[in-house]
């Protein structure tokens, strides 16, 4: 039942039908990686209002941004799974999916009619994602989640921004990385389905993704017992490793990480071969400890120079670096442009530019399809699910879709 794929290679997931029991953001990114790799995904939506992120805003010709942003590639169908006769179109459809996924509060989808339970004796193959702020369990299972909220119960904020004021993350950290492995919990499940023939749930917690992405700082306050210390712009624990401001107003980002970058750095770079020579800044340990005064001295010397001049002395030192750029830039950027990054999908206001999906397989490209108007393909997925015209009619006259 899938949809078959106008390209002549094979998508990765060409075949797979996931069912999207999604809403604003954590599950739709998700979905979208699915959607990119060629699989059928259809999202589920209320009936006259639809995904809450269709609402958020009207940036892209009427439509919102975030619903552009993570909707392409999939079918809409508008059902009201409060009504018994939206619940057996669902459960009618699971019938036939891979996938049933699900970013709501723990247990809406069991007072829908779709928990685990009641949809694995549907169908024994079905692989169930959950999504949800806590997980399914634990003393905040019920706690209400958002990506700025779990950003400061899972240390996000703590560690971001200046010494002198936390900050949040300027995207939806959250959401993404519990996407993330939300797509990969499922991709897992399906091979392993393979080998056992059996679906499984699985469970994904917000507050567990972005904890698992704290990285080393747990490690220094295990054996350390330290917090990492807020450094604006600059590393926690390496220096200098950051941008720095040059006389022309533009900033150039830094990274010198090894004994050697910081010999070339201080040669060849800024020309100052005694900083080699005084014991503070002799180790990467030292040049921690002494940072506000080295720090100091490099910002004083990067005033003295425009950015491209910079910028040509540590190309020509083979130094890692970069620029900080602004929105405008990075979509016109070279890279992006030779890589055929930004692309374009059909949507109710006619095409639209899009970021493409970064996983590039060389068999099995990802697609851009349409992003669906609310409820575009409510009656032709529920003709092939059986429905007649006159079922509908019915139906739609009964406003269970």
């Amino acid at each position: 039942m899938a949809r078959p794929q106008k390209s002549s290679t094979r998508a990765a997931l060409d075949g797979i039908r996931v069912v999207a029991f999604e809403q604003v953001l954590s599950g739709p990114f998700c979905t979208s990686i699915l959607g990119d790799m060629g699989a059928d995904v259809i999202k589920i939506e209320r009936p006259g209002t639809g995904d809450l992120i269709r609402h958020w805003d009207t940036a892209v010709r009427g439509l919102s941004s975030g619903y552009v942003w993570l909707n392409r590639n999939k079918r809409s169908l508008t059902v009201d799974v409060k009504q018994e006769k939206g619940r057996e179109i669902l459960q009618r459809l699971i019938g036939r999916a891979d996938v049933f996924f699900e970013n709501y509060a723990p247990g809406v989808a069991e007072r829908s009619g779709l928990g685990y339970e009641k949809l694995n004796s549907l169908n024994p193959r079905l692989v169930y994602c959950s999504l949800s702020g806590y997980g399914q369990d634990g003393p905040y299972r019920d706690v209400k989640s958002y990506d700025l909220l779990i950003q400061g119960e899972g240390g996000i904020i703590a560690t971001t921004g200046y010494p002198e004021k936390p900050a949040r993350a300027g995207i939806a950290i959250v959401d993404i990385a519990a996407g993330m492995y939300a797509t990969l919990g499922i991709v897992l499940a399906l091979y392993q389905r393979e080998k056992s023939g059996r679906g499984q749930s699985i469970d994904i917690s917000m507050f567990e993704s972005i904890v698992s992405w704290l990285g080393y700082f747990p490690h220094h306050y295990w054996h350390q017992g330290e917090e990492p210390p807020r450094m604006g712009m600059r590393h926690n624990y390496v220096t200098p490793y950051g941008p720095y401001l040059a006389r022309n107003g533009k900033y150039v980002n830094v990274a010198v990480a090894t004994a050697k970058d910081w010999e070339v750095f201080c040669q060849e770079v800024i020309e100052r071969p005694d900083l080699l020579k005084d014991t503070r800044f002799a180790a990467m340990e030292g040049r921690r400890k002494n940072r506000a005064i080295l720090e100091e001295e490099i910002e004083k010397l990067f005033l003295e120079r425009d950015h491209t001049e910079w910028l040509q002395r540590l190309k020509k030192a083979q130094l890692p670096y970069g620029e900080v750029r602004g929105i405008a830039e990075v979509l016109a950027h070279p890279q992006a442009v030779a890589r055929k990054l930004i692309r374009e999908v059909d949507s109710p206001v006619g095409k639209v530019p899009v970021v493409g999906n970064p996983l590039r397989l060389s068999n099995s490209p990802a697609r851009y399809d349409r992003i669906p108007d609310l409820g575009e393909h409510t009656e032709p997925i529920l003709k092939e699910l059986g429905y007649d015209d006159n079922a509908i009619a019915k139906l739609r006259l009964d406003k269970v879709i």
